[in-house]
């Protein structure tokens, strides 16, 4: 029996709550169980230098900690400089754009903000998923006031971890899941299936394909469901 007393195959109870932020192009309260991420989406009539005179956009993403998104207070400033912040904000902006049409916004930048007000475990899947619905609400914002002709976004794209607990595959894991797994992995998927991005570990010792396989048809199950709960926040 898991900690938490569900179904080997079910996700938590999952929110996404949009229009959250006054001000934001598009925002989204993300919450899978107890694990509670606000995603804000920023438009600015800018690119990086890289990208001046191309005739293309950026879509890049931050994300940080609140002090007492865990048990304990962390600092700050210290928690936004730490390499697993670099490495999570980097993961989310490369997922997104897998889905953006760099080309069908012109030279501005879209900047996601995922704030982390509450950590129970997966919290770069939950900014990853509410990150894709404050994306897609700023392109209709952009789009609404006639800055673009069509929703520059190919599909969806949403996030999900599977691991290996007590010799089974579950998936979405909490806290008192990720913490003692024998095996854990998040998953990067398009509506349809497809790959963006996997990062897995064993914790202990190695694991087989076979017990890959298992977690990879996990994550398409828990893909599809958090699909399904974008485009209802979306009204798709």
């Amino acid at each position: 029996m898991r900690p938490s007393g569900r179904a080997n195959d079910q996700l938590r109870a999952v929110t996404l709550e949009t229009d959250v932020s006054k001000y934001a192009e598009g925002s989204c309260l993300a919450k899978f169980g107890d694990t509670h991420v606000l995603c804000t989406a920023s438009v600015e009539d800018s690119v990086p230098p890289f990208l001046r005179n191309s005739g293309e956009g950026w879509v890049t993403a931050e994300y940080g900690m609140l002090p007492r998104a865990t048990h304990t207070r962390n600092d700050r400033g210290r928690t936004m400089r730490s390499g697993r912040t670099q490495e999570i904000q980097r993961l989310i902006g490369r997922s997104l754009r897998a889905v953006t049409d760099m080309k069908g916004f012109g030279e501005r930048q879209i900047r996601v903000d995922c704030d982390v007000m509450q950590a129970d475990g997966g919290t770069r899947t939950a900014a990853i998923t509410g990150g894709f619905v404050a994306l897609h609400l700023a392109f209709q914002h952009l789009h609404k006031i006639g800055a673009v002709k069509t929703i520059p976004i190919s599909g969806q794209v949403a996030a999900i971890s599977c691991g290996l607990w007590s010799d089974t595959a579950v998936l979405d894991l909490d806290y008192a899941e990720d913490s003692t797994a024998q095996a854990d992995a998040n998953f990067v998927l398009t509506e349809t299936g497809a790959i963006v991005e996997v990062q897995g570990t064993a914790e202990g010792e190695p694991f087989s394909r076979d017990a890959f396989g298992e977690l990879l048809d996990l994550a398409g199950k828990g893909i599809a469901g958090l699909c399904d709960a974008q485009r209802t926040a979306l009204g798709l």
